[in-house]
């Protein structure tokens, strides 16, 4: 599924084009084609470093490895370099992927920075076997099925027991400062 780009390959190539060709300044350029800005001077920036292939659109949600995010923040700290600077040097679409590796790195070291698994647990996903005969079911058959029912239903109470006590735990503590 391709992700939609608000201002396709061809669009972005002509205004650089403009700025470059025809000697225009960017402001005159982003006035007359309603853009922003920032976006025309990182269309440019990119453009001189990667050329056009920096103008595509770029690959949705892409994952980067540990070791990469690493030398991205090591870089970060050791040159001095802006955000933007980052997303120049190591080709990073925004600034905001960077702040959001930053933060977890605070929070969890280089642990903070690995992948997690996205979608629900396998656990969960945990079906009965179905019948196959439209057979009533035999009394042994009818027991099993609620012995099931009533397992997981007191599994459920353990759940929300622990969380009430929990909660208890955690409005006791507010209140004894």
């Amino acid at each position: 599924m391709e992700r939609k780009v608000k201002y396709n390959y061809e669009f972005k190539l002509q205004c650089i084009k403009e700025v470059f060709k025809f000697h225009r300044s960017v402001n005159s350029v982003c006035v007359e084609k309603g853009i922003d800005n920032k976006s025309l001077d990182l269309w440019i920036q990119v453009y001189a470093k990667y050329g056009n292939e920096g103008l595509l659109p770029r690959e949705r949600n892409q994952k980067y490895s540990v070791a990469f995010k690493l030398k991205v923040l090591n870089t970060i700290q050791k040159k001095s370099l802006s955000l933007m600077e980052a997303c120049l040097m190591f080709n990073i679409p925004t600034k905001s992927t960077i702040i959001v590796w930053q933060k977890k790195y605070r929070a969890a070291s280089a642990a903070g920075l690995e992948l997690k698994p996205r979608g629900r647990p396998t656990s969960m996903n945990f079906k009965r076997k179905q019948r196959k005969t439209d057979k009533p079911l035999t009394r042994e058959e009818e027991l099993l099925k609620e012995i099931e029912y009533l397992r997981a239903e007191n599994e459920i109470l353990k759940k929300f027991n622990a969380l009430v006590q929990t909660e208890q735990a955690n409005q006791n503590k507010r209140q004894k400062p």
